[in-house]
């Protein structure tokens, strides 16, 4: 369980989208200073918040981030792109480009971040992940984001012996940039920020903000075609 009052955060990908709310959030609940990146930053009207240059993609530049946020004790992964289109015949290169930043990119971010966590004590990693960590039908995107998933349960055990609380949050379509040409019922972020950062308060190491998360977490457990997030059946026999 972490406490946020006082504490000092990094959300990246914090100026906009979900990551905006999550400052805004993490400040509502006490924070006394939020590190928010961007891949091109914007000055910030708040003295609490300081905004830092990031791509996730650039070793050097999440090395840079390391060095100007070494006081945190809150690190929020949620920069992110989506897109890909499907498996089979999507751009090879733009797959490749959503797993350098939705994993490889992720990745980087905490090997940099996790020593300066365990040097303070612990504190909290939180992976901002998808209903598509479960559900079929994301393509390149989905793919990316069921590897994150493994990836943090693997990072919950690695991290542990330095205290560090590691919190994996499942969400559907919010309504923000990414999802503006996708059709569909979408959940406001910021009642999905107030949710994580409750969360992250209570101790809990995975949130399921809506109902979708938890219908396809409940439906791993069952046959592979309830994955299908379309809700048609599938069948090789078709």
């Amino acid at each position: 369980m972490v406490n946020i009052e006082g504490s000092t955060a990094l959300v990246t990908g914090g100026q906009r989208g979900l990551g905006k709310e999550i400052v805004a959030t993490l400040l509502e609940r006490g924070a006394a200073k939020v590190y928010a990146t961007a891949r091109t930053p914007v000055e910030d009207p708040d003295p609490r918040v300081e905004v830092l240059p990031l791509d996730v993609t650039d070793p050097d530049s999440v090395l840079a981030l390391a060095r100007a946020a070494a006081d945190v004790s809150i690190v929020v992964n949620n920069a992110g792109i989506a897109g890909g289109g499907p498996l089979l015949d999507g751009d090879f290169d733009t797959a490749r480009a959503i797993f350098d930043t939705n994993v490889f990119g992720t990745l980087r971010i905490v090997r940099a971040f996790a020593p300066i966590l365990a040097g303070h004590g612990g504190g909290a990693l939180v992976n901002i992940l998808s209903v598509f960590s479960w559900a079929s039908g994301g393509g390149a995107y989905g793919a990316s984001k069921a590897a994150f998933w493994s990836m943090t349960n693997s990072l919950r055990l690695e991290m542990a012996d330095g205290g560090t609380q590691v919190v994996g949050v499942h969400v559907s379509f919010m309504d923000t940039e990414m999802t503006a040409q996708i059709p569909t019922a979408k959940l406001d972020p910021r009642q999905v920020a107030a949710a994580t950062v409750a969360g992250l308060q209570n101790g809990d190491i995975e949130i399921l903000i809506d109902e979708d998360s938890r219908r396809f977490k409940a439906a791993v457990a069952g046959p592979v075609d309830g994955l299908n997030i379309t809700g048609s059946p599938v069948s090789a026999s078709d």
